[in-house]
């Protein structure tokens, strides 16, 4: 979708680069998914319990910021039991927020023994939208080709469309590449429960923009080149440390950026994501993009195709939308 007039065009992924030019830059999101869903019972009553690990506290102390399901039955105290033979077992220690829990997992044991233990009993948080239980090319699909850097929840979708032979034509045609890391959360797939969106809080994520990712970006927008943000969560990601110069900044911390209608973009030129579910805070960071009104008439165009063949498929497994 062009950004200056709407014009709509239906592309196979592969030939994204006939959008972008020599000297333009794309920024991906190296994160990497981590088992960080658990199944497991309760204590005394057996109860079937869901927990979703969001975020590390103190390793020594094994504590972690987690989400409960269902969460109206458990309290401080309990005790929860996950694994064949419950080899692993946690203690409920703080009521964060109305779902959010602190565990500190009773492990004895080395920190290593106690990571492999936890990520064994654990499985990929594949969306049950898509199935309830993930299979096993999960492992392989719901991470990108690049993944590195370990501790997202959910994977970076926009990244998953680019494959090897698509980074050597990126390379033949002198169209740089470059990494930056963002953790992606569930503030990310958060619903929004406020009208006047100035007061919706994100959930703060971890992003790491390196000095040589700094450099590459700023560089080629001082050379008159696009910076192209790959995912939603890259976009967040390289507006959150901005210069008065409208440069990008070197970064290792947190950001809770919500982006929504109106926004003035200083570093991304053109964006690269998913189609994305009502109400999310992506599809309104998509919507500052490429303005509300065009991007809600490429989304009735993805859903209303005259072929079914044609339809374009939503969320983490779906097609992108190339913003330029």
């Amino acid at each position: 979708m062009r950004r200056s007039t709407g014009k709509i065009e239906n592309k196979l992924f592969k030939n994204i680069l006939d959008y972008a030019r020599e000297g333009d830059i794309f920024v991906l999101n190296d994160t990497k998914v981590f088992p960080a869903r658990l199944r497991g019972n309760k204590e005394k009553t057996g109860a079937e319990i869901e927990v979703s690990l969001l975020r590390e506290l103190n390793h020594e102390q094994r504590l972690w910021d987690v989400l409960v399901d269902p969460a109206r039955k458990i309290r401080i105290g309990n005790k929860l039991y996950f694994g064949e033979n419950d080899s692993l077992v946690a203690e409920v220690i703080d009521n964060t927020t109305s779902r959010g829990r602190t565990l500190r997992f009773l492990f004895d044991g080395s920190y290593e023994d106690f990571r492999n233990t936890l990520f064994s009993v654990g499985e990929l948080p594949v969306p049950k939208e898509i199935r309830q239980h993930p299979l096993p090319e999960d492992t392989e699909n719901f991470n990108t080709i690049f993944a590195a850097n370990e501790g997202a929840i959910a994977t970076p979708a926009a990244g998953l469309h680019f494959s090897r032979e698509l980074f050597t034509r990126m390379e033949i045609k002198g169209v740089e590449r470059t990494f930056i890391t963002s953790h992606v959360g569930l503030s990310n797939f958060g619903g929004v429960d406020v009208e006047d969106l100035s007061k919706h809080k994100m959930g703060s994520e971890r992003i790491i923009i390196p000095e040589e990712a700094a450099e590459k970006i700023n560089k080629a927008k001082e050379n008159g080149h696009r910076v192209f943000a790959i995912g939603v969560t890259v976009a967040r990601a390289l507006e959150t440390p901005v210069t008065t110069t409208n440069r990008v900044k070197p970064l290792d911390g947190w950001t809770n950026k919500f982006i929504f209608p109106p926004y003035d973009f200083k570093i991304v030129d053109a964006l690269v994501t998913n189609f994305h579910y009502p109400l999310s805070t992506m599809l309104m960071c998509q919507s500052a993009f490429g303005g509300y009104n065009k991007v809600m008439a490429a989304y009735k165009q993805a859903m209303h195709a005259k072929d079914a063949s044609d339809l374009y498929r939503f969320g983490i497994y779906g097609d992108a939308m190339l913003i330029v």
